[in-house]
């Protein structure tokens, strides 16, 4: 199983980038939630936001509420995060997961924040 981000990049203060992640490999995507995670410099990984495997629930992180949006696609194995309205504190490798912490991770794609 392959879990493999995609989307990163350096972007201004208030701008907008859409992150993916596919899942490949002997996995059933319909069965897994899928989870980001971002890892800031000097900092633990944390988590940003969460999709059932119905895509119904979310949940999302207090500091990125009202402006991420996570969404799937079964059809292509493929997990979104829209960010809107990026901040410097946004900065961070984003790390895509499926199935728990004890699942399947990505390698990480790099998104930078900056003027």
């Amino acid at each position: 199983v392959q879990v493999i981000e995609a989307g990163g990049g350096s972007v201004q203060p208030g701008g907008s980038l859409r992150l993916s992640c596919v899942a490949t490999g002997t996995l059933t995507f319909n069965n897994y939630d899928m989870e980001w995670y971002r890892q800031a410099p000097g900092k633990e990984r944390e988590f940003v936001a969460r999709i059932k495997w119905t895509g119904i629930v979310t949940d999302y992180a207090d500091s990125v509420k009202g402006r991420f949006t996570i969404s799937r696609d079964n059809t292509k194995n493929t997990a979104y995060l829209q960010m809107t309205n990026l901040k410097p504190e946004d900065t961070a490798i984003y790390y895509c997961n499926a199935g728990g912490t004890a699942g399947y991770w990505g390698q990480g794609t790099q998104v930078t924040v900056s003027s």
